[in-house]
């Protein structure tokens, strides 16, 4: 909603001028008193050292045909001379002239110079240049000089004569607060704020002796959708523009002015926030207008000269034989305000918001009138816009109003009435404001109390249909007082202080992990298509192909709730290689879902760890390391995957989109983590990945399950560590994790670690053999550890990697 704070100094004494710092306040203090301002813009100064000057005399250039040279008056005390190529001008015409240094409404700077030899200190200036239309001026051309009607004299500021100096101030109106679109809205508000009285006078209209039953009848056949209907004639019209100030507020209102009897209805729908409509009398049929329902089929072109089919949901204005207008939103052609119009039908209702929004949207017509109707408008308000309406009428001498007005009015609705409780407010709010303050701020709301049974009630007026209960009354006290007023207390009523719970600790604590390890994080759509599980190689059983399917999906691309987030992970690695992104580290935290046997739980969700990688120096090592960092971080008692005696195993295993090859599972306890690897080379090509890149895939909630707990301390140790090499000869087929296992588990506690330091193969092993260098840390918590102890164990070692695996120590 825009304000013109020229217009707004009618009803409030609040004047900034021109003053930034003072509308800057005026913003301010409306924006904490609930009524948000967007920001504000100094009409008007997009043009400078524009003035009117008078033409004294017009003569040929000497050089060019086509070219005037004049000597003009702008009010000071020699005369200006000015080079012109217009031709609609003559001597004694007042004209703008844009002088040295002035700027036009497009920006162009405007410099003194010559024009084929001779001087010319500015320019003159149509309607264009100056940021006009027809519409604001209409005895102007719109191809020449603009030839001032208005009252001035030289040198006057165009801007003034014109009334283009204004401040508009865009406000942001809640959908709960219809009655701020308007201009009487926004100054009760503003009167409230500055605690200044509000000067709306009611109108008054003289009317003619004619009775407006004799000009039209009204019949509401829809009374569920239409509270209220008013309707005033006027006769012996006469259509012209709008005098120049009408036509300045409605341009500063952001509404293009028509002509005068079309002007009135949007004036009085700025002004009220109540829109109006005028009809042409001669095109109502049988002298009447019918409020109906729409019958399947039927047609009507609007104003905006659009055909529209309509239904039976949608209200519209109807004379005798067919609709005349789509009620609440857009009049029809065929009734539309003419030049030659001599009666005007005034027409001001209250219709159903509801029907109105649905209407607007299906017709694709979303005018500033169903804007207004879609919020809710009060059953009082249309009797004072329709006899505004007929007192601009007067005014503005465009007709003779028939005395007389036609009302139908439905159920009204019951004032609100709610206790007015002081303490109460105060105890809500945490304020202590006084009762008679608190009376004198809802006073200056228009909001009125009354006692009955010994008990005090606050009636709120009915254009207010925001305020319901006790809860809304203390609102209106305190944005009124100041939010800002209100000191801060602690909460009462032992409120406990918000802090996660271990899951989200724990996912919390798992995410910057993956960051620490130069992960970066992606967010993907819980919902893909299931095309993806193609891509992904599923067999037609997989149960992984069971989805949840969504009932009213956005495409194809969207209908099932994904079982499994690779796929999602494969199409982030294949975007951000099509963007020719060289390397790439991601993660996800995704959920997952999965059908339930449970009607109303519908969905079972779970949460994937999805890693994805590829570029330079990335290989399968390096998604296993990342996938070990992350065990080790997360998991109880995690110390290797070789640690056989905590239940913990890396072994080979795959999936349909991991290389068979070059992929491996961690799991604990006989149950599966995590697994990871490259990607298959089918996989590849379904995503359009071009590269090698690796993913891992973790169960997030089994990690969880099995997190560590708390720090314990232990002590450090009082005995020294025993240190031994052994490399073993074994077939190449032979996984390192076996040997580290079998170490693992004959050392017992009192292997400390293991580590595998060097690979070997060469002729000198034989063919399908290979190398394996570990070095043991041997330690014994209760005593030193000798020479014998150590070899004792070693020897036990030796013995079970060859029984076991077939390796041999090598010499």
């Amino acid at each position: 909603m825009d304000l013109s704070l020229n217009w707004l100094k009618e009803y409030v004494d609040i004047d900034t001028g021109r003053d930034t710092e003072k509308i800057k306040e005026y913003c301010e203090r409306l924006t904490r008193s609930g009524s948000k301002v967007e920001g504000f813009t100094m009409a008007g100064d997009e043009i400078s050292n524009i003035v009117v000057c008078r033409i004294k005399s017009v003569e040929k250039h000497p050089d060019a045909e086509r070219l005037s040279v004049c000597m003009v008056d702008i009010g000071a005390e020699e005369l200006l001379q000015i080079v012109t190529a217009a031709t609609n001008m003559k001597e004694g015409d007042l004209v703008p002239v844009a002088l040295d240094g002035s700027v036009l409404a497009d920006g162009t700077k405007i410099k003194k110079g010559k024009l084929r030899g001779v001087a010319s200190n500015g320019m003159f200036c149509s309607i264009e240049e100056l940021g006009l239309t027809l519409n604001d001026v209409p005895y102007a051309v719109e191809d020449g000089l603009l030839i001032i009607e208005e009252d001035c004299k030289p040198g006057d500021d165009i801007r003034d004569v014109y009334m283009m100096k204004d401040t508009v101030v865009e406000f942001e109106i809640t959908p709960n607060r219809p009655d701020c679109l308007s201009v009487i809205g926004l100054a009760r508000e503003s009167a409230a704020t500055y605690g200044l009285p509000l000067k709306v006078s009611e109108p008054v209209c003289k009317g003619t002796a004619d009775d407006i039953n004799d000009y039209i009848s009204v019949e509401v056949k829809a009374p569920d959708l239409c509270s209220r209907y008013t309707s005033r004639a006027v006769k012996n019209v006469k259509i012209a523009p709008s005098p120049l100030w009408l036509r300045a507020r409605l341009r500063a209102m952001g509404i293009r002015p028509i002509n005068n009897i079309v002007d009135i209805t949007n004036y009085v729908m700025l002004e009220y926030g109540q829109p109006m409509h005028a009809f042409d009398r001669r095109d109502l049929e049988g002298g009447k207008i019918i409020v109906r329902r729409a019958e399947n089929g039927e047609e009507l072109t609007t104003l905006d000269g659009v055909d529209h089919k309509l239904n039976d949901s949608m209200l519209m204005i109807c004379d005798a034989a067919k609709p005349v207008g789509v009620a609440g939103v857009m009049g029809g052609e065929n009734s539309e305000i003419k030049n030659d119009t001599t009666t005007v039908i005034f027409e001001s209702a209250v219709f159903d918001r509801a029907s109105i929004r649905l209407t607007a949207r299906a017709l694709a017509l979303r005018t500033e009138s169903s804007s207004r109707f879609e919020k809710g408008l009060d059953t009082d308000t249309p009797e004072k816009a329709i006899n505004r309406a007929c007192e601009l009428v007067e005014m503005l001498g465009a007709g003779e109003v028939v005395c007389g007005m036609i009302d139908i009015r439905g159920e009204e609705k019951a004032d609100t009435k709610v206790e007015f409780d002081p303490d109460g407010i105060n105890a809500f709010l945490g304020t202590s404001v006084s009762a008679d303050d608190m009376r004198a701020i809802l006073a200056s709301l228009d909001i009125k109390l009354v006692s009955e049974n010994g008990k005090e009630y606050a009636i709120a007026p009915k254009y207010r249909t925001d305020i319901e209960n006790k809860a809304d009354i203390a609102e209106e006290i305190a944005r009124m007082y100041g939010y800002d007023k209100i000191a801060d207390t602690a909460f009462r009523g032992g409120a406990r202080v918000g802090r996660r719970n271990a899951r989200q600790e724990f996912v919390r604590e798992l995410e910057e992990l993956c960051v620490s390890l130069g992960l970066y994080e992606v967010m993907t759509y819980s919902f893909i298509s299931p095309k993806i599980y193609d891509k992904l190689g599923f067999a037609a059983d997989d149960e992984r192909r069971n989805c949840v399917v969504i009932t009213n999906p956005l495409g194809e691309d969207t209908s099932v709730m994904r079982t499994t987030a690779a796929g999602s992970m494969l199409e982030i690695v294949a975007h951000n290689m099509s963007y020719r992104n060289d390397n790439g580290a991601f993660y996800e935290n995704a959920r997952v879902y999965a059908p339930c046997e449970d009607t109303d739980t519908k969905a079972k969700e779970a949460q994937q760890l999805l890693i994805g990688i590829y570029g330079d120096g990335k290989d399968f090592y390096t998604i296993k390391g990342i996938c070990e960092a992350i065990a080790l971080k997360t998991v109880e008692n995690y110390v290797s995957a070789s640690s056989a005696k905590r239940g913990y195993e890396i072994k080979r295993e795959s999936d349909t989109y991991l290389h068979p090859g070059r992929s491996a599972a961690l799991y604990k306890d006989g149950k599966r983590l995590m697994i990871f690897g490259e990607v298959h080379p089918d996989a590849s090509e379904a995503f359009g990945i071009d590269r090698k890149a690796y993913i891992a895939l973790i169960d997030t909630d089994a990690l969880f399950a099995m997190r560590r707990g708390e720090p314990a301390f232990k002590p450090l140790p009082k005995f020294p560590a025993v240190s031994r090499d052994l490399a073993f000869v074994c077939a190449s087929d032979v996984e390192i994790g076996a040997i580290e296992a079998v170490i693992s588990e004959v050392a017992g506690a009192k292997l400390e670690t293991v580590r595998l330091f060097d690979v070997y193969t060469g002729k000198q092993l034989g063919e399908g053999k290979k190398s394996l260098a570990f070095s043991l840390v041997l330690r014994d918590y209760n005593k030193t550890m000798t020479d014998e102890d150590a070899d004792k164990i070693t020897s036990k070692i030796i013995k079970a990697c060859g029984e076991k695996l077939g390796a041999e120590l090598r010499s």
